[in-house]
């Protein structure tokens, strides 16, 4: 079976095309980070337009670069949700449409379980049961998944995620949109103790909150002002981040008694975050897994991939178009064999 995925929740255009005996045999990605970065952040409608006019060309671009004719396409998965209204649904009836067309199965695909299963397409993958650490620019949430389709929902961000943490700070220190990479970049030449920020709910649960740190910063910043401290703020800031991530993963593995961690999403490509959780893992004889790099960001690999297992098992969507920018993976049903 021949899925193409396609990924349309946020700034990104995302194609690709998951082979159920080759594995991935193409994909393509368009990034509107330079329409966005003069606003600072993603402005919803000039996304949705933008998708328009991309999923045709990169569409095409796929299918010659992938050598796969329209026709041999068996499947069509497409990101239901969540995500932002306009891109899902530009992305949904576009890929509804195809299968209308091409009188193929279409099937609507949670945004957060394509991250959760990325890591499923790599040479070493994990085996259900592990805990997830799902960060990005909307989510922060730690999930026990129990089985496909299986989800507990363990703790999350009251407040900010992660990501739009770090694309705000990114903002007060005047850099470049999107913030998390610019942030790791401008932390390298800092000190990461420099300033002692605030680790908010460390021992709280297992929730996240960042807003407090998010206001320490800027306070920190102003006074500051004229010192040239910008890359020890980018440090400790990226620090504090990454101690409150670490540090909630270990709790939520205690918690479940896992001895797996799959980390995915956006931020799963800072190096410091990696780079203190395989440390700390590894004294509690436990082990991380990561996507691969090109499949870290929105991709439409993932979804491809997560609209399979779920095709296989004989789920699919009729032919009303339905889009989902709220929804919790708690409310995905489990994957069975047919």
């Amino acid at each position: 079976m021949i899925v193409l995925g396609l990924e349309t929740s946020c700034d990104e255009t995302g194609l690709a095309l998951y082979d159920s005996e080759q594995g991935l045999i193409g994909q393509v990605l368009y990034s509107q980070i330079k329409l966005h970065a003069e606003y600072g952040g993603v402005v919803p409608e000039l996304a949705s337009r933008d998708h328009v006019r991309k999923l045709i060309p990169l569409l095409n671009e796929l299918l010659l670069q992938s050598h796969v004719k329209k026709s041999q396409i068996d499947a069509v998965a497409y990101t239901r949700g969540p995500g932002l209204m306009g891109a899902l649904m530009t992305g949904a009836l576009f890929g509804r449409t195809l299968a209308f067309a091409l009188d193929k199965p279409a099937i609507g695909v949670h945004h957060m379980e394509g991250h959760l299963l990325a890591p499923l397409l790599s040479k070493n993958p994990p085996q259900f049961p592990f805990v997830a650490l799902l960060v990005s620019g909307g989510h922060t949430q730690l999930m026990a998944a129990h089985a496909l389709g299986e989800y507990e929902l363990l703790g999350e961000s009251i407040d900010d995620a992660a990501g739009e943490a770090f694309d705000k700070v990114a903002k007060m220190l005047n850099l470049p949109y999107p913030g998390g990479p610019q942030i790791a970049k401008l932390a390298l030449n800092g000190d990461p103790e420099a300033f002692a920020f605030p680790r908010p709910l460390m021992h709280q649960a297992l929730n996240f909150s960042f807003s407090g740190l998010k206001t320490a910063v800027s306070s920190q910043i102003k006074a500051v002002q004229g010192q040239s401290r910008e890359a020890d703020i980018a440090a400790s800031f990226q620090e504090a981040v990454v101690d409150t991530l670490v540090k909630k993963s270990i709790k939520a593995l205690k918690h479940t008694g896992l001895k797996q961690l799959v980390i995915a999403g956006g931020v799963s490509a800072n190096q410091r975050l990696r780079e203190k959780l395989e440390k700390s893992l590894n004294g509690m004889g436990a082990k991380v897994y990561y996507a691969e790099p090109a499949l870290c960001t929105d991709n439409g690999a993932m979804i491809a991939f997560a609209g399979y297992q779920r095709l296989k098992a004989g789920q699919g969507d009729d032919l009303a178009v339905t889009t989902t920018p709220r929804w919790p993976m708690t409310e995905l049903s489990l994957v069975t064999k047919p």
